[in-house]
């Protein structure tokens, strides 16, 4: 069960992966917005694990944070396997500190955050917010239709995994102006066809993770 929201993080102090547990209640989000039908399918995946395995898996997937004032730890990547874990009750998950940044204060902070690409605070319609809008807690994220839609596109193969920070949400925001609202929330199967037809398009190539104007290999028909 791979993340799909991958970020890239710049070259900053960073921290060995901690061995400790966190609480998920205790961490912070560093967007607004989640796609939930990709948190249900994480959840899903979580619930077809044999319990001996689970363990393991969260061995294997830490949470990347940067830990800043007030010692709070603030998730810059995973954020949709960490509301799958927290709304399957899942109380405790592994953290792997990317850099500690508890030295600065609040707004040299978030410059910082803002300039390394590490928040993204757009709010479900696709409009920035203050980043005092972003919410508190993992369990606050909204639901944003068009960013299920971009990462189901990516499944399907309409674009490839890219590192730049926020892909799926850029996707996301091009999909929005492209797919009616309408449809992205009701009609996923013909809005999911329409995110194909762009994607396999030279309007799309200015995107990450674009693959060129062809037809993709498990794309539906």
């Amino acid at each position: 069960m791979a993340e799909a929201d991958t970020q890239h993080h710049s070259q900053v102090p960073s921290q060995s992966p901690s061995l400790h547990s966190v609480a998920i209640a205790d961490l912070r989000p560093t967007q607004m917005t989640v796609g939930m039908r990709e948190v249900e399918q994480k959840r899903s995946d979580w619930r077809g694990l044999a319990p001996t395995r689970t363990g393991q898996f969260l061995g294997r997937h830490m949470i990347p944070v940067v830990r800043g004032p007030k010692n709070r730890y603030y998730v810059v990547d995973h954020h949709h396997l960490a509301r799958a874990l927290h709304d399957e009750g899942v109380d405790q998950v592994l953290i792997s500190p990317v850099a500690d940044l508890r030295a600065l204060d609040k707004d040299e902070f978030w410059t910082f955050m803002d300039n390394r690409g590490w928040i993204h605070p757009f709010d479900s319609d696709g409009r920035r917010q203050p980043r005092s809008s972003l919410p508190k807690s993992i369990a606050d994220l909204e639901d944003d239709p068009y960013r299920s839609l971009a990462g189901e596109l990516r499944f399907a193969g309409g674009y490839a995994k890219d590192t730049m920070p926020f892909a799926e949400f850029l996707w996301a925001d091009a999909l929005r102006r492209r797919v009616d609202a309408k449809t992205a929330k009701n009609d996923f199967d013909t809005a999911l066809k329409t995110a194909l037809d762009f994607a396999k398009s030279a309007g799309a190539g200015h995107l990450p993770g674009w693959c060129g104007a062809h037809a993709r290999k498990g794309a539906p028909a």
